[in-house]
């Protein structure tokens, strides 16, 4: 098939995925994203206009994006496969973080406090964003999933809107609950809640475009539509 004609639309079964060519580059685009969003916008707060919000979201929920593209492009298998890549990826980044922040510094380095400020995780915040990333992104591809069969691959922004819609609620209303219960006012978990919620999925609609323009490219140059029909939708496994 030449890499411009129209993709075949397959059941997922019927793939196989030593053909792709672009499939570990999206992967690696999804982990990297995912653990860049952690580690530099995780620890800022930031202000523009008056409005202050944490500057990872501003590219965290890119890796919903990604995940968007992998269901649609490659199935949920494949994408369960890089689900569970990201979160071994954080829990190693956790847990890395941990352990060079607790080794004792060198005589002379002054850098402690610095490294302790951006790097120094607590616990239960660690515990709860791991969570709500893992139920939110399998949330995310399930639905994607299972709407692309009800509209017969039809309507692309439908799922990658509707999607994001539960998968982002899964995830903040695992993680705020979580990590700040107990801490916040209970009226400020919601507010965060219910903001952070909003403008994940406000951003998903903003890259509904770039999104149409990924998917489309993809497709064409992979020739394949994947459906994901007599899939195993457990997210319990890594196999394709």
């Amino acid at each position: 098939m030449s890499e411009g004609a129209a993709p075949a639309a397959v059941d997922a079964r019927e793939v196989s995925g030593g053909h792709f060519r672009y499939f570990d580059f999206v992967m690696a685009a999804f982990v990297a994203i995912l653990l860049l969003s952690n580690v530099i916008g995780a620890g800022k707060v930031a202000t523009i206009g008056g409005f202050v919000f944490g500057a990872g979201i501003l590219f965290f929920p890119i890796s919903y994006v990604i995940g968007d593209v992998l269901t649609e492009v490659y199935g949920y298998a494949r994408a369960r496969r890089c689900i569970w890549a990201g979160f071994v990826a954080v829990v190693f980044m956790a847990l890395m973080s941990w352990v060079v922040v607790s080794l004792p510094p060198a005589e002379g380095w002054t850098g402690q406090a610095a490294y302790e400020a951006v790097f120094g995780q607590v616990p239960r915040i660690v515990f709860s964003s791991v969570v709500a990333f893992w139920v939110g992104e399998f949330v995310n591809s399930f639905v994607l999933a299972k709407m692309k069969l009800v509209t017969g691959g039809r309507m692309l922004w439908s799922r990658t809107i509707g999607s994001t819609v539960f998968g982002q609620a899964a995830d903040s209303l695992i993680f705020y609950p979580l990590a700040f219960l107990g801490v916040w006012p209970t009226s400020q978990v919601v507010t965060v809640l219910v903001t952070n919620w909003a403008l994940k999925v406000g951003w998903e609609i903003v890259l509904t475009p770039v999104t149409y323009a990924v998917v489309g490219f993809l497709k064409r140059r992979e020739g394949v539509d994947v459906f994901d029909r007599g899939t195993d939708f457990t997210p319990f496994s890594a196999r394709v």
